[in-house]
């Protein structure tokens, strides 16, 4: 019996919005399902985030019956409810870091929705299946990811957060990281070591250590930006300048990963 169980399954249908746990999730070629395939965007089509916005934590999502509802969860605004995909279909050209992609941009009324919700013009997109963005070829070779950073898994472990926890005047929850997978089990920072595991029937590849940015300042229910985690994790989990946290993991085919699961852990780095 392995030592490692999933404990934790987040998905962020719209990138630097409120999170979902799930008790289960299906893991397709670009990330879990529903996992950041819409995005929002500035006039000139380029990703928005809480790197600068703070504000988008406020915005909470739920998926129901093929549908996104989107609820401010401080101002007055009536919750907005859209189609998975817009019905105008049109096409932009849209920019994350230094991707650009075609997505299909929503109508002007959704729109108006979360430029009153954020306080500056914007727009949200959608990622179609046609739509191929490939992770770095350094780090992996033709695996795809939606509108997430860089990568279509993150797993954290929570002796990981427990460990970071205890350098901390306040500890943190596992929300400030915005992972996929939360597990149980062995010793903190044992995600750093992993090579290549099995959660259920699924094969993953540990491929990069996640550099940590602004984000995980936030707190995700107040919008409120402080120094944490950063500050603490700076002092004992920098790499090439950059402070680390979670690993990124690519998958080998497609299928379902429950709470519970365990993961075997198949070839760990020397």
């Amino acid at each position: 019996m392995s030592q490692y169980k999933i404990t934790g399954i987040y998905i962020y249908p719209i990138k630097s919005l409120g999170g979902i746990s799930l008790q289960s999730a299906e893991v397709e070629d670009r990330g879990l399902q529903y996992d950041r395939r819409w995005m929002l965007v500035d006039e000139q089509n380029k990703f928005i985030t809480q790197r600068l916005h703070p504000e988008m934590a406020l915005l909470k999502v739920k998926i129901k019956n093929d549908l996104l509802t989107i609820k401010h969860i401080q101002n007055k605004l009536s919750p907005l409810t859209i189609p998975f995909a817009p019905y105008d279909e049109k096409e932009i050209n849209a920019q994350i870091w230094n991707d650009y992609v075609t997505a299909l941009k929503y109508g002007s009324d959704v729109n108006r929705w979360f430029t009153e919700a954020i306080g500056f013009n914007c727009s949200i997109v959608y990622m179609p299946d046609s739509t191929k963005r490939n992770v770095d070829p350094e780090y992996a070779n033709n695996k795809l990811v939606g509108f997430a950073d860089g990568y279509p898994f993150l797993i954290i472990g929570e002796e990981s957060l427990n460990d970071l926890n205890k350098r901390m005047a306040e500890p943190l929850p596992m929300n400030r990281f915005r992972t996929n997978f939360v597990f149980s089990g062995g010793k903190s920072f044992d995600e750093d070591n992993w090579k290549t595991i099995k959660i259920g029937d699924i094969v993953f590849h540990a491929v990069k250590p996640c550099a940590r940015c602004v984000i995980t300042t936030i707190n995700q229910t107040t919008g409120i930006k402080g120094k944490e985690p950063l500050k603490s994790l700076a002092v004992f989990r920098q790499k090439d300048n950059k402070v680390i946290f979670g690993m990124n993991l690519v998958a080998e085919g497609t299928g379902k990963v429950g709470l519970g699961h365990e993961i075997e852990i198949n070839n760990r780095n020397r």
